[in-house]
């Protein structure tokens, strides 16, 4: 375990604003180029012409430092987290589009950072969800017990489908510059999500984490 990973922070001086925010400027732009493995506290106290002691004191490890980071930068979420549009198709749509704002308020890298942290840090991914704001790659359980409380979902949906597909082709047409129109969102929903969430009931057979539900498993070494 590295000495970023275990050190507590240490009484110093006051924080300088500007500064803190000079450095958390740095984190977002290490996502970008390298993404979150690419993130470490030497690279950001070089690149910020800072002391290592310097972020110690700030953050108690990189996971820590990369959320404040995420915060601030071009990928944060202001508006309310809750989705209840009063329809199942309502709140699928209003997700993707929540998808699609995460993806297009930063560079093709760090929506990629932001998405892939599910599988590459299990525990990174759900602190995104909580503090920076849901990304809409996943499937609110709330979303799911409405839908099924107004019939429009049987008992026992499997959120699967949703969190394998809808991430994975949005983030791919983001990745290649192909439109994403409100159309395709539709068709999306509408011959994709909705049916094939509704087959998961059937429960023949146990189904895998998607691929950003925040525990997809990895291959075999």
């Amino acid at each position: 375990m590295s000495y970023s990973e275990t050190n507590p922070r240490r009484a110093g001086r006051p924080r300088d604003d500007s500064r803190e925010s000079h450095i958390l400027a740095v984190v977002n732009a290490l996502l970008a180029e390298r993404g979150y493995d690419g993130v470490s506290f030497e690279e950001v106290a070089r690149r910020a012409g800072a002391s290592k002691p310097t972020l110690y004191r700030r953050w108690a490890n990189k996971r820590e430092m990369v959320v404040a980071a995420l915060k601030v930068g071009p990928a944060r979420r202001d508006d309310a987290d809750a989705i209840d549009t009063g329809s199942l198709r309502g709140d699928l749509l209003a997700l993707c589009r929540r998808l699609l704002t995460t993806l297009r308020s930063a560079d093709g890298q760090t929506a990629l950072a932001l998405l892939q942290a599910g599988f590459e840090d299990p525990e990174l991914g759900e602190t995104i969800e909580q503090t920076v704001g849901p990304t809409g790659a996943r499937l609110p359980v709330d979303v799911v017990a409405a839908a099924v409380r107004r019939g429009e979902l049987p008992e026992g949906v499997d959120p699967f489908p949703f969190e394998e597909v809808t991430g994975s082709v949005l983030l791919l047409r983001r990745l290649n510059g192909l439109a994403v129109t409100d159309d395709y969102l539709e068709a999306l929903v509408d011959t994709i999500l909705i049916p094939a969430l509704r087959a998961t009931a059937s429960g023949t057979r146990p189904l895998p984490a998607g691929i950003f539900s925040g525990h997809p498993a990895t291959a075999d070494a």
